[in-house]
Parts: structure tokens; sequence; C-alpha cells
């Protein structure tokens, strides 16, 4: 309170002797311009002077203010341009997940025409035009995103080689593909839709030079690539059987030859060698491939593939096989396995043996069936019958409960 009691009274002192210097001597001002003349004294001169400064520093901030506003409304309008692409293009997005094609296409045209970067509209847009099934639009939207952005040529490609994987047409994806394929760093989804391409083709050699880039890219993950390399070396050895003109199968032998040596010890790739060496009747081969698997690791299914495959010397595959029983006896295939090189002999009673003691393991149609033949052909068919009823229990075990006539005697037929 006492610090503007004296700022008042400063003020007023001030005053005071302002009015005491102007009357003492007012000074004298005059101004000519041509014909004309201001004269005033030195007081009302720099009053006007102070006047006219203020006056035209309002003039131009009011200036400043009018070409701001200008700027501000055109800034708040392309603000609301651009919040309602964005809302277009997000219902667009809602609408295609929910599947509503044709209404997700309209929306995203819609925020396309007043986005600033619409590529992502007309991507969208060409997929939702493809479930709709209408190729001539997806054509146009992609054109049109291509250009919208001149350095969205990778992505235009990339999603009309992804349609075209999902319509089936293969070749036509791959010869976007391969354009595509530049710098699979850069663009390792490339890769990813390449391998799909392949797939679908079944060009297991093309799979095969692939699969150290799938590898190093990381495109996918470790369970799958597993078994896409699995897929793709059972495609190549299937493919090159039967491929020789001179049946020497040295084309199967190659592709085998390509397998890595990890791999060679998976179950699945291993038997599919072992069953093509059987096929083309390479069975030298494939005896010496399921001795040498065996001794590594125990494989039932291999021990059953080993029934088939005809040495020349039934009597020593058998001895042989027979060696493997006091380790693997409860191994159901091994006694089946057993039972038909047994057969394979002439060795009836043991034959009969080893089925019966994979019956009493493990009960399946074929034992049963085995069973059955052999019974049947040593005059047991009553015994043959029971086992083949079995058998033919177990594949279709879904019958339903009904009432059977009881059992009755035939009527004997008059000579």
């Amino acid at each position: 309170m006492r610090r503007v009691f004296l700022l008042i009274l400063l003020a007023l002192l001030a005053g005071v002797g302002l009015v005491a210097v102007i009357e003492g001597d007012p000074g004298y001002v005059l101004v000519a311009y041509g014909n004309y003349t201001v004269e005033t004294s030195l007081w009302v001169g720099i009053l006007l002077v102070v006047l006219f400064t203020l006056l035209f520093y309002l003039v131009l901030r009011l200036v400043r203010r009018l070409v701001g506003g200008q700027a501000s409304l055109a800034g708040w309008i392309d603000t609301r341009r651009t919040r309602a692409a964005s809302r277009l293009t997000t219902r667009g997005l809602i609408s295609y997940t929910e599947g509503n094609w044709e209404r997700a296409r309209k929306q995203l045209l819609r925020g396309a025409a007043a986005s600033e970067a619409p590529l992502p509209n007309y991507l969208m847009a060409a997929r939702a035009s493809y479930r709709l099934g209408e190729t001539d639009r997806v054509r146009e939207y992609l054109g049109a995103a291509e250009e919208a952005e001149s350095e969205a040529g990778i992505a235009v490609e990339l999603t009309h080689a992804e349609l075209r994987l999902r319509s089936g047409q293969y070749e036509e994806a791959l010869a976007t593909l391969v354009r595509a394929r530049r710098n699979a760093g850069r663009h390792p989804h490339v890769l990813d839709l390449l391998h799909q391409a392949y797939v679908g083709l079944k060009d297991w050699p093309a799979l095969v030079q692939l699969l150290p880039d799938l590898k190093k890219y990381r495109v996918l993950p470790a369970d799958e690539l597993a078994r896409l390399e699995r897929e793709v070396y059972t495609g190549l050895l299937t493919g090159s059987a039967g491929s020789d003109a001179d049946g020497s199968g040295e084309t199967l032998r190659q592709a085998w030859a390509q397998v890595p040596a990890a791999l060679k010890q998976d179950g699945d790739v291993l038997r599919c060698y072992v069953q093509l060496l059987i096929q083309e009747g390479f069975h030298s081969g494939a005896d010496k491939v399921i001795r040498r698997a065996l001794k590594q690791q125990w494989d039932s299914q291999l021990v059953r593939q080993y029934a088939f495959v005809d040495s020349g010397d039934i009597a020593a595959q058998l001895a042989h096989a027979e060696r493997w029983l006091p380790e693997h006896h409860e191994d159901p295939e091994l006694q089946v396995c057993l039972g038909r090189l047994a057969a394979r002999n002439k060795l009836w009673g043991k034959a009969r043996d080893y089925f019966e003691a994979a019956h009493e393991l493990k009960i399946t149609p074929e034992v049963c069936a085995e069973l059955g033949r052999l019974l049947l052909a040593l005059g047991e068919p009553r015994v043959a019958g029971a086992y083949y009823r079995e058998g033919l229990e177990l594949q279709e075990p879904g019958l339903p409960e009904l009432p059977l006539p009881q059992a009755a005697t035939l009527p004997s037929r008059k000579a």
C-alpha cells in the first residue's frame, strides 16, 4: 500500500515538474513540405510523434493478425480434413477386420481422398476388392497405390503376389516375386511369399536353394522351418525316384546326398528314403540303410519296413532281425517283422509264434489279418475266422448296439 502511495506521489511530482518546464519554455517545431507548413510547440510535436508511432504499430499488428488468421483458418480446415481421413481409415480397417468388404472399401477410398498418405488405404481397398472377387478393381487400386507413392513399388508387388497366392496362381505370383527379390535383407517377406509359391508348385530344388536365406533372415519360426525342411527334402527324394531312364537310381542317390547330415537322422526323411529304395527295387541299399540307422537309434517303423526288404538271403535277414529280439522283445512291430520274415522262409510255426506274440502286445487289424490268412492256410478256418472278425471290429469300432438272432442249426439239405 505504501509502495502504491509512493508511486502516485512521484507521478504527481513529475507531472507538476513537466508542466513547469512546458510553461517556462514551450519550444517550437516547424514542419514544411511543399506549400504546406505545420507549426506547433515542441511538446505537442513530441506528443504527435508518439501518437503516430503508436498508431503505426497498431496498424502493423492488425495486418499481421489478419494474415495470420487466414493461415490459421487454412490450418484448421486441413486439420479437420486430416482427422476425418484418419477416422474413415480407422473405420475402414475395422470393417475389413469384421469382414464387411464392401463397406470397408468405401470407407478406405473416402479416407484416401482426404489423406496426405493414401498408400495404406489403396492397398487395403485392393484387398477388400479381392475378397469381393473383383479382380479389375484390385489392379485399379494397386495402380493408384503405386501412383500415390513412388517408392511403394515393392509393397504393391508384394500385395499383388500375396493375393495371387491366395487364389492359387502360383506361377503368376512367382513371376512377381522374382522381380521383387532385390534385397532379401530389406524385404524378408519376399522370401516367405517365395517359399509359399514354391511349395504350391512343388518345386523342391528351388526350395532347397531358398532354405539358407529363410534360415539366415529368420523368416519362419524354428519349428515351422524344421517342418518345411523335412517336407522339402522328402519331396526332393520322392520327385527324384524313378526319374532315371536306365533304372540305375543315381538321381535318387544324388538327392539323398543333398540332404543335410543332421536331417538324414530324422525319422520321417529316413523312412521316406528307405521306402523309395524298396519301391525302386534297391533292396540291398535299403537293407544297409536300415541296419546302419538301427545301430544308432531304434525306430519301430524302420523295423516294420525291414520286413519288406528282399535282400536275396531271407534266412540271413531273419537271423539278423532275431538279434534285435533280446533288447526289443516288447516291440510289436519287431514281432510282426519277424513273423513276416519267418513266413517268407516258410517257417510256419515260427511265423505263427511271432504273430501271436505281436497280438498279445498290441491288437491291430494288420496283426489279425496276418494271423487270419496264415491259420486259414494251415487248415484252421474257425480260428482264422475269429481273428478276421476281431480285425474287422477294430476297423469299425462305432457299430451301434443291435439285437441279433440266436444261433440256430441250419436245416440239412435233402439228398
